[in-house]
């Protein structure tokens, strides 16, 4: 199985190529379109700011590449934020694969700390992403912006209001937590995405 990781101006790569290497797969980095075409799979991770990632995004002609992709793809924090309508970072227009906004964590009690950081439980797991996943298994969550509950919600949390913990439409695949970080849970999300029909 070929496998790709887009190449672009976000960090926490690094720890995807390792979740997958520990599960026996050897995956290229790449911001080749032609190879990103060609792939089996193609995730979509990071770490960064919603505005200077998609700056990046279109000046490389990646945004396109990306909507246009056929094969199951994986976008990871960051990566599922930039696959939506627009986000409140920066006030920047997204690649639109899910019609929703995304939305700055404003909190209301002095213990609501932002980023959100640490392990949260998802609620109502559900599709191929999930499959062995429990209600109540717990997943690693670094972020300071977060996509609402909507119509391509397939697991929500909860951390100061209820909100999507992954999404998905049609080829598209995405979480908010990082799948790389949570343990045997998260290892098991990534074996169902690629083993995906």
């Amino acid at each position: 199985m070929e496998v790709a990781i887009i190449n672009y101006n976000a960090g926490n790569i690094f720890s995807v190529v390792h979740a997958l290497r520990r599960l026996g797969v050897e995956p290229e980095i790449t911001d080749d379109p032609e190879k990103l075409q060609k792939s089996d799979r193609v995730l979509f991770p990071g770490q960064g700011n919603a505005q200077t990632t998609m700056h990046h995004l279109r000046t490389h002609g990646l945004d396109q590449v990306i909507r246009d992709l056929r094969q199951p793809v994986l976008g990871i924090c960051v990566g599922q934020q930039l696959m939506c309508r627009h986000s409140e970072e920066g006030d920047v227009d997204c690649m639109g694969i899910f019609p929703v906004g995304v939305k700055r964590f404003r909190p209301t009690r002095h213990e609501e700390k932002v980023p959100a950081m640490g392990w949260n439980a998802l609620r109502s797991p559900k599709g191929a992403l999930f499959n062995g996943i429990q209600e109540s298994d717990y997943v690693y969550f670094v972020h300071s912006f977060y996509v609402p509950i909507c119509d391509f919600t397939t697991a929500e949390t909860d951390y100061i209001l209820p909100y999507s913990a992954a999404l998905h439409k049609d080829n598209f695949w995405a979480t908010q937590f990082h799948p790389e970080k949570s343990g045997k849970v998260g290892e098991q999300i990534i074996a169902n995405f690629l083993n995906m029909k």
